[in-house]
């Protein structure tokens, strides 16, 4: 028998070598890449056909074979990835703003899954579900023990499944049961409100299809109901980007026409590119143009953009397009610094590739890659400091991550910061009572939001307890593109 499995194997071998094979006269038939390693493609068949001749349990060779790609990818950095059938339908939920499931905004608290807010409209908030309730238990599974994407994945489903949820209402201190019939939601990444008279709060937490749109609705009105605006809080803390459209977008409602907003640099001649303030670098095919819909009075309408160490992405994109133009005044603390470019290259009707193809730079040269965007103001979490946001991971903790212009800069701050981490960590273990969950974004206890009005109003600001340091600029070449 076990002969047999290993001819069969060697089989398999031979045909994925010819594969490979085919692969390399192709590759030198385009002329357009270097030739394939042949020793290291001969190795990878013959661990495939060992693999499947001698594993000790039968495997799968469309397993093998996806697995091996996906490896190959995820070797490269944090971001690049390998999306089979399953993984590629949540990539395409995830940028379309819409998903199956019950509705609700959720973060974690004390093990348990806390409801920052229902989606208006939705299921769980027909059932009457409200902020800061607790999530215990999802149909039989107790939710302590689940990460937030375990228990993300038990809520969603399939249309008019039904999911059962235990609930405790710390206000009450009661539990209920509470059982929802799922359905497609769409997402609303843009919130919006009068904070008081004269003064505006929009949130864009999500940079997705539809943001765009929403972001425009949302400003007309806030516009409507207050046509003489003294300022505009643009709140992206936490917004972890999305589509570059958006971001291009609602980077052009404020700055004047024509002016670049982000450019981009990498290996292909196409990744070389620079987005401007303009309908042709945000429109897509069939687009109405809503940004030039919007009132005149937004590109001089005093601007304070919140951001802190989970804006990354498109939000820091935009956070750059503003600062450097001297449009708005950046308050909050230094973005998480995910400045690459992926682009995705579907393989099949169901499978795609997501691979980093270049660097993101601001309109003045500086690479957004591990550094993210400094402040022009530091400010604290809460009016106690920051310990939350200090405890954050950022780009340049992540393993594999590409480096920043600067490499020793980057690593000197790599040290400042774990050693940061490693004292507030202690600090955490003598506290006898866990950490306060931060107060709402745009809520009447968001300290930053209380010190953007403040900054608004030419009132005194409280600037962080731990300011960030500003070393000198190191040389141009360091930081801004090459050539």
């Amino acid at each position: 028998m076990g002969a047999k499995l290993k001819v069969a194997g060697w089989i398999g071998v031979g045909a994925l070598a010819g594969a490979m094979a085919t692969l390399q006269f192709s590759a030198n038939a385009r002329g357009s890449q270097a030739a394939l390693p042949l020793e290291e493609l001969q190795q990878l068949a013959a661990v495939f056909g060992l693999v499947k001749a001698e594993y000790v349990e039968p495997v799968d060779e469309k397993k093998l074979i996806n697995d091996a790609i996906a490896g190959m990818v995820t070797g490269l950095d944090p971001h690049s990835q390998f999306f089979d059938k399953k993984s590629f339908q949540e990539f395409k939920e995830g940028t379309s703003g819409k998903f199956v499931g019950v509705g609700i905004e959720i973060g974690m608290e004390d093990g348990f899954v806390r409801i920052v807010s229902p989606i208006e409209g939705s299921p769980a908030f027909r059932a009457g579900l409200r902020s800061n309730d607790l999530i215990t238990r999802i149909d039989d599974q107790p939710v302590k023990g689940l990460t937030l994407e375990q228990a993300v994945k038990r809520m969603r489903g399939d249309p008019q499944t039904k999911v059962n949820l235990l609930i405790f209402r710390k206000a009450e201190n009661r539990s209920f049961p509470v059982t929802i019939v799922r359905e497609e939601i769409r997402m609303q990444s843009v919130r919006a409100k009068m904070v008081e008279p004269g003064y505006a709060w929009l949130r864009v937490s999500a940079f997705q299809e539809r943001t765009v749109e929403d972001f425009a609705k949302k400003l007309t009105e806030l516009y409507a109901q207050d046509p003489k605006l003294k300022g505009l809080v643009l709140d992206l803390r936490n917004d972890p980007g999305g589509v570059l459209e958006g971001a291009i977008a609602i980077s052009t409602a404020f700055l004047p026409n024509g002016v670049e907003v982000v450019s981009t640099n990498g290996q292909l001649a196409n990744s070389k590119y620079s987005y401007k303030a303009r309908p042709e670098d945000y429109l897509r095919r069939g687009q109405v143009d809503v940004i030039k819909k919007l009132p005149a009075a937004l590109k001089t309408v005093p601007l304070v953009v919140l951001v802190n160490e989970g804006s990354a992405s498109a939000s820091e994109i935009v956070a750059g397009a503003l600062q450097d133009h001297k449009r708005a005044l950046v308050l909050g603390a230094q973005t998480f610094g995910k400045g690459s470019v992926q682009t995705v290259r579907q393989l099949s009707p169901d499978t795609a590739l997501k691979i980093t193809t270049a660097r993101y730079y601001t309109p003045s040269g500086r690479s957004i890659q591990a550094k993210g965007i400094l402040p022009d103001l530091a400010i604290d979490e809460t009016a106690e400091g920051n310990i939350i946001g200090a405890l954050r991971t950022r780009e340049a903790d992540l393993e594999k991550h590409l480096a920043s212009s600067n490499q020793n800069a980057e690593s000197e701050e790599q040290k400042a910061r774990e050693a940061e981490r490693r004292r507030l960590e202690e600090e955490l273990n003598k506290r006898k009572e866990p950490l306060k969950p931060l107060p709402e974004f745009g809520g009447e206890q968001d300290w930053p939001l209380q010190q953007a009005l403040n900054q608004l109003k030419g009132k005194p600001v409280v600037l962080s307890k731990a300011p960030l340091e500003r070393k000198a600029e190191a040389a141009k070449s360091d930081s801004s593109k090459p050539n």
